[in-house]
């Protein structure tokens, strides 16, 4: 039955990290007709987020509920068994575990499958063509910009592919109070990100900068705004994290390491700082002056070249100086942010934030309407990936015909003890090991 012949629209969210899961989130419900809260899974993995990360998304009072890819197919399968079929999938996943899931849900032979919604979380900086292939075959993929939407159209046009799924929109999260200073407060606030940079020298050296700032700047306060906690799990693992690196030094009083929701960071930021955050898209959008560092270079590595032409590319010294970027009106129209309320005298803003959903919600209501959906019809199949795909799916191992392990409390001491093991091996010992072939 058509979800547009019954009152309610039944929504599931698969992520595997806190970030991906607020994306899921916030995406569901900005893109579907749904009054109920959607049905939120978690992939258990090495990224599997803690209680505490996903309550710091504050998108949900409910928890996501942790399962394996398995598990997770079989919650679709039971649910259409039930006669509670979800309507909408949102996939908020890695490239090549949507492209395993829709493996999956094509194995499954539903009677009706649900509309499948992915995307990507912030800035596209890398593998942007693998990445779009693998997530080839979802009804709808989320463009967060026009300039967006655009590489992605013409990756799967280059290749012969249909590009009828990408649907421009926006990221979910953008939002907030405009920016207004207050008198007596000068807050830089610098967003860290697990990977970028990479090395213990150059993350280091961003973190010497940071409390050299804060002591050329007495009256400023200067906080490092962190992701995860030691011992958690982020997307993209921490080798050097900035907590470890801070014990080696001695910072001012005004130089303070935070956690907690980014948005009420925001809420007191008075210079956003980072290397090529998602932060800094949320920052513009509320017309907070940001900054994008240069010191390490404008490399595709960091991520830094999609801010090129943005106006905010600087540097430490610039910064120390008392320089702010201003941000240039049509790069910002471009990437979708600033939009809502009366337009600045440089022409920004001006537009509907929430306008910016309208084309995918349209999308989804129209599919939902069909009497039948057509096949999964992905890039990457057997005979275009022959080399590729068998791994990618044997890697993620979906078979629901398979006995469901039965879970225990010793089964999650057990899991939680290799999830940290891994982390104590990419944090711990790959730097020795490296530093001894360097020898």
């Amino acid at each position: 039955m058509p979800a547009s012949t019954r009152e309610a629209v039944r929504v599931a969210v698969l992520a595997d990290s806190d970030t991906r899961w607020k994306w899921g989130a916030l995406t569901a419900r900005r893109i579907t007709a749904a009054t109920a809260e959607p049905t939120g899974f978690v992939l258990r993995g090495r990224a599997t987020p803690t209680a505490r990360q996903l309550a710091e998304t504050g998108v949900s009072t409910t928890a996501p509920r942790e399962v394996t890819g398995a598990d997770f197919l079989r919650a679709i399968r039971d649910a259409e068994e039930r006669g509670e079929g979800y309507d909408v999938l949102v996939l908020a996943l890695v490239g090549g575990t949507v492209r395993a899931v829709l493996q999956g849900l094509a194995d499954l032979g539903l009677r009706r499958r649900p509309v499948v919604v992915t995307g990507y979380v912030g800035v596209v900086y890398e593998k942007l063509t693998d990445g779009l292939l693998l997530r080839h075959g979802a009804d709808v993929v989320l463009a967060n910009s026009r300039h967006d939407a655009e590489r992605f159209r013409a990756v799967y046009e280059g290749v012969g592919a249909g590009a009828g799924s990408v649907v421009e929109a926006a990221l979910p999260f953008l939002g907030g109070t405009p920016y207004a200073p207050e008198k007596g407060r000068d807050t830089l606030v610098f967003a860290a990100q697990p990977s970028v940079p990479a090395t213990r020298a150059e993350r280091a050296y961003v973190l010497r900068r940071l409390i050299g700032h804060a002591r050329l700047h007495p009256g400023r306060e200067v906080l490092l705004k962190l992701r995860s906690k030691p011992g958690e799990h982020t997307t993209h693992l921490e080798e050097f994290p900035f907590q470890k690196l801070v014990r080696e030094l001695d910072p001012p009083d005004n130089f303070r390491l935070v956690y907690g929701h980014m948005g009420e960071v925001l809420d007191r930021t008075d210079l956003l700082v980072t290397v090529s955050s998602t932060a800094a898209l949320e920052a513009l959008h509320r017309r907070i002056p940001t900054a994008i560092l240069t010191d390490l270079g404008v490399r595709e590595a960091l991520g830094n070249h999609h801010f090129v032409g943005s106006g905010l590319l600087t540097s430490f010294d610039r910064l120390d100086e008392g320089g702010a970027p201003v941000p240039d009106a049509t790069w910002l129209a471009r990437q979708g942010v600033a939009a809502g309320g009366p337009p600045t005298p440089q022409g920004v803003g001006g537009g509907s934030y929430e306008g910016a959903f309208d084309a995918a919600r349209d999308r989804v209501a129209a599919l939902l309407a069909l009497p039948a959906l057509p096949p999964i019809s992905p890039y990457y199949t057997a005979e275009t990936a022959a080399g590729y795909l068998p791994g990618i799916l044997a890697r993620h191992r979906l078979d629901v015909t398979a006995p469901e392990p039965r879970e225990s409390g010793l089964r999650r001491v057990v899991r939680e003890a290799a999830r940290g093991a891994y982390r104590h091996g990419v944090q711990r010992v790959a730097p020795v090991i490296r530093r001894l072939g360097e020898l």
